[in-house]
């Protein structure tokens, strides 16, 4: 094995340029896969932590026949009480947060300018907002005595051209199918990077909410947010709420879910199709080695070299390539990963319905990802070195001779 490695590699030294850019060839697309692993990983987590945070929670408490596609505030679909059930649910030493939510559909009117919007109802002291808090750009934050105050997203600010003092009208659906009208003063502008939820989404205190739509002591949802995802199951086993139905963060996002699990699928298919094309540059590298080789393969198989250990040789120097190609590519890729986490890539609104998809996508590679594409490269660029290696291993030695004439 040793003298097949020191032959091999004298043999790619041979040709230094064409062994360095048969390499580079495969380090490049090593390189590129790991970047769009680290960017699909990057966005689909993204988007889950977002959607938990901002819209659905760990968990959901709400009434049977709460459908949130519809925001309907009859009180037989709203959580009734939502304050003694929260107090049960924040003693579970898992949950960060369990506050009440109330969701009304509304219109803003700021001068000639109108927009539908999301009234979500809230307790400003919940650390659930803590996205909205962190997030303010201006203004202050809503206060639970707050009767007058909203606040805003800067996506909705730049569309009506607000600023903070700005006296705006709000229009609310109300619990017996009326519409209540109400001026409230912008508070604050918020930012939580994520304009398909920015741009629709208003919040008031909670019993401020509860008074202009009608539906006194009553939440559309209880949202739990808690320290792991893998807390889940047995925080809801734990939760006691007769009559209401507990609902999960996996079955609240199917929708990310499956949309992951689509773009792995994909990405695994145009990972096997750029490896595929890399590694047809190996294969032109070493068919061309044998052939410029074949007095030499001729005179070794005349002095008895077998024709599985010349076989091996071109296999070994195809392995040299390939782990060649790996080291620059795996380097490459972390360099590029680096530079794209730390400077993030801006997509903008490119929300899809059901999904809250950040404005900037900041790359997450995993090494089960890496261990992955250097396998998978590895594999298939040694399978692109078998048909070269089988040339040469079937060369009879008095052709090869002539052949090398």
């Amino acid at each position: 094995m040793t003298q097949l490695f020191r032959m091999a590699f004298r043999d790619l030294l041979r040709n230094r340029r064409r062994s360095f850019l048969s390499s580079l060839a495969l380090a490049i697309g090593v390189a590129l896969l790991m970047l769009m692993f680290a960017f699909v990983n990057g966005e689909m987590t993204g988007a889950m932590n977002s959607t938990i945070r901002l819209q659905s929670g760990h968990l959901q408490i709400r009434a049977e026949t709460y459908d949130e596609n519809k925001s309907s505030l009859k009180w037989s679909d709203l959580v009734e009480n939502p304050d003694q059930i929260v107090q049960k649910i924040s003693s579970l030493p898992p949950v960060i947060a369990a506050t009440p939510r109330l969701f009304v559909s509304g219109i803003i009117a700021s001068k000639d300018i109108t927009a539908g919007v999301r009234v979500i109802g809230i307790d400003p002291t919940s650390k659930a907002n803590e996205p909205y808090r962190l997030g303010l750009l201006e203004g202050q934050f809503l206060t639970l005595d707050d009767r007058d105050g909203i606040l805003i997203g800067q996506p909705l600010a730049k569309k009506l051209d607000l600023k903070t003092g700005d006296s705006i009208n709000v229009s609310v659906n109300t619990s017996n199918g009326d519409v209540s009208e109400q001026s409230f003063i912008v508070r604050g502008i918020y930012s939580t990077q994520t304009y398909g939820f920015d741009r629709v989404s208003v919040f008031m205190a909670l019993p401020k909410a509860q008074t202009i739509s009608g539906t006194e002591n009553h939440a559309s949802i209880i949202f739990i947010l808690l320290n792991d995802n893998a807390q889940t199951d047995s925080v809801k086993n734990a939760i006691q709420a007769p009559g209401y139905k507990i609902v999960t963060w996996t079955e609240m996002n199917d929708l990310i879910i499956q949309t992951e699990n689509f773009a792995n699928s994909y990405i695994n298919m145009f990972a096997f199709i750029i490896l595929a094309i890399t590694a047809t540059v190996i294969t032109n590298t070493l068919i061309m080695a044998v052939f410029e080789r074949t007095r030499e393969i001729g005179i070794l198989s005349a002095i008895g070299m077998k024709a599985s250990r010349i076989m091996g040789m071109f296999l070994m120097e195809s392995s040299l390539l390939t782990i060649g190609g790996l080291v620059m590519g795996i380097i490459m890729g972390l360099l590029m990963v680096a530079w794209f986490n730390g400077h993030g890539f801006y997509i903008g609104n490119m929300g899809i319905s059901g999904m809250l998809i950040q404005d900037t996508i900041y790359p997450n590679l995993t090494l089960t990802d890496t261990i992955r594409v250097s396998v998978i490269s590895f594999v298939i660029s040694l399978l692109a070195g078998m048909y070269p290696a089988v040339i040469a291993a079937r060369m009879e030695p008095v052709e090869a001779l002539h052949g090398g004439k």
